[in-house]
């Protein structure tokens, strides 16, 4: 069957409702320059009866007899007077249009004196970079003139430089790192310090342009975010980063804020994560944040290195396969992980051959979230036992087609000690807390376009996925709530993320045995006769098994439903 055209309404509707409404623009401007007089002459109007009630409010009730009989005599007087109304309309339009002027101040054109001081002491620090002895026409001279090499400039508040257009010679070599590194460096500190700026580089047109960034908002705590499954919220960034925003609650209020988002899955090219950062950066509250996305979904098994009890909050709570904080609970879950992991595998395969859609047990997904695991590696170097870091090579290398994820966290001390699949399988990079620009660079692989500062608080960084653009990042607020130092909005906002706790399997209440009208015949082993009382039949080494107490490990069924050695048997006599 062959496609029909669209119609035209719909394949130019588009194109027709712009122009409608460049039209309708025009006209609006068009009416507003043609009623300009009209609009100020109302204006002053309505200021003018505003001050005539207010006069009429001040003045005593004593006295507004008096002042009636002489606004009276007034309109007699004009009206009396040859052309006097004329004369009286022609002096209230004069009136009215003078109180109904724009009384805004105008802006001062230019620069003032400081910041035209300002802007001679940083002509006068880029001349020695952007001038050679050669240049018959330099840009950049000793004692030169500002004017022409920043075309553009705006200044805040304080006075000191908002955005400046930076134009240099074409001999100047911006292509290269190092160069384009030192001017950035001597801008942000002539420009003023503690601020972030970002560098806008124009090899066509020989010209950089410096703007100062907004800080990131910092009050945004942990809650519920608007994404699909396989999206992760790492934080949030600039609004021209990304083309994306998410309506997020601040008490009453609510706005939208552009987030970073991390996809995982099978279509997912970045499907591990390393966070970096110095201690108290805020890393674990990176870690908690995703954890608590990740168990909308999925399951999580933690790992946490440090031993502080940054993670108690998720121990026995439902998706939660283990909050490990030992080495041999460390070694013993990184193993099932990676037997769980080629079991996925193996089970997608062989259903893929049979042409079977693959079973539902391999699709959940399976988060991994270690905290500096390190730690363990010197640990296990000590005791003569395995790394747990090599357990991490089957999940990192077959993650994305078994549905597992794997999440690092390490300081940057201990880089040098993570294994090498981790660092070569973990394509989304995060860097939280103060970093120099080498560190940046090594750690995201690109440097970022703006300044770090050394300054900054808890959960601020940077972010890059993979091979994409470096984005500046501010993790959501996600304490740990058994924290004394947190604040009570910030444990309830996190206690209502929690999943409900799982309870145990020996918690569980037996079913009451049903009473029927038999005889009970206990036979033992050293019993000569069956005996109604069978605790004084049996011996006393069946006696105390059954009432020993129940082991530690919580996978072994309990010793109180154990069969005791004793034979026990129970045949129903009829009466």
């Amino acid at each position: 069957m062959a496609r029909r055209p669209l119609p035209r309404i719909l394949s130019t509707g588009s194109a027709q409702i712009a122009r409608s409404r460049e039209l309708a623009r025009t006209a609006a401007d068009s009416a507003t320059d043609v009623l300009h007089p009209l609009i100020t002459m109302s204006r002053g109007l309505r200021r003018l009866a505003s001050a005539g009630r207010r006069r009429w409010a001040e003045t005593p009730k004593d006295k507004r007899g008096p002042l009636l009989f002489l606004a009276a005599s007034v309109v007699l007087v004009v009206v009396l007077v040859p052309y006097g109304p004329l004369l009286a309309v022609i002096t209230l339009a004069a009136a009215a249009a003078w109180q109904g002027r724009d009384r805004t101040p105008t802006a001062p054109e230019g620069p003032d004196e400081s910041q035209i001081q300002r802007l001679q002491v940083l002509y006068e620090a880029l001349v020695p970079y952007f001038s050679t002895a050669d240049d018959p026409t330099p840009l950049y001279a000793h004692g030169g003139d500002w004017e022409e090499a920043f075309p553009t400039q705006e200044f805040d508040d304080s006075g000191r430089v908002a955005h400046l257009v930076i134009r240099y010679p074409a001999y100047f070599p911006d292509g290269e790192p190092g160069p384009r590194a030192r001017i950035e460096q001597l801008l942000a500190a002539k420009s003023g310090r503690g601020r972030e700026y970002l560098f806008v580089w124009d090899e066509e047109g020989n010209e950089l342009t410096l703007s100062v960034l907004s800080p990131l908002p910092t009050d945004i705590s942990a809650q519920r975010f608007v994404t699909a499954p396989g999206e992760t919220v790492l934080g949030f960034t600039d609004p021209a980063g990304v083309q994306r925003t998410l309506p997020l609650s601040f008490g009453e209020d609510r706005r939208d804020v552009p987030p970073v988002v991390w996809r995982t899955g099978i279509r997912s090219t970045e499907p591990h994560l390393l966070a970096v950062g110095r201690p108290g950066s805020g890393t674990s509250t990176l870690l908690r944040s995703i954890a608590l996305q990740a168990l909308q979904h999925g399951d999580v098994l933690i790992v946490e290195g440090g031993g502080t009890g940054e993670y108690a909050c998720l121990a026995g709570r439902d998706g939660v396969l283990g909050v490990e904080v030992g080495l041999s609970g460390t070694l013993a879950g990184l193993e099932w992980a990676a037997g769980e992991t080629e079991r996925r595998l193996v089970a997608a395969n062989s259903a893929r051959q049979a042409g079977e859609p693959a079973p539902e047990d391999t699709k959940r997904p399976l988060w991994i979230v270690l905290d500096r695991p390190t730690v363990f590696t010197h640990l296990a170097e000590a005791e003569g036992r395995r790394d747990p870091q090599s357990l991490l090579q089957v999940p990192l290398r077959h993650g994305r087609a078994a549905a597992v994820t794997v999440v690092v966290a390490e300081q940057f001390d201990a880089l040098d000690s993570l294994s090498e699949a981790v660092r070569q399988h973990t394509r989304a990079r995060v860097v939280l807390g103060p970093a120099s620009r080498e560190q940046l660079e090594t750690v995201l692989g690109a440097p970022p376009h703006t300044t770090p500062v050394d300054d900054v608080p808890s959960g601020r960084g940077y972010a890059r996925l993979g091979s994409g653009a470096v984005h500046r990042l501010q993790v959501p607020a996600t304490p740990d709530p058994y924290d004394d130092a947190t604040s009570d909005a910030h444990r309830s906002a996190v206690l209502d993320l929690l999943p409900p706790r799982s309870a145990p399997a020996d918690t569980e209440p037996l079913p009451e045995p049903v009473e029927t009208p038999v005889a009970k015949v206990v036979i033992t082993k050293n019993a000569a006769a069956p005996t109604a009382d069978p605790q004084k039949a049996a011996p006393r080494s069946a006696v105390a098994q059954t009432t020993a107490p129940q082991s530690a490990d919580q996978d072994a069924p309990s010793s109180s439903t154990a069969a005791p050695e004793t034979a026990v048997a129970e045949a129903a006599v009829a009466e």
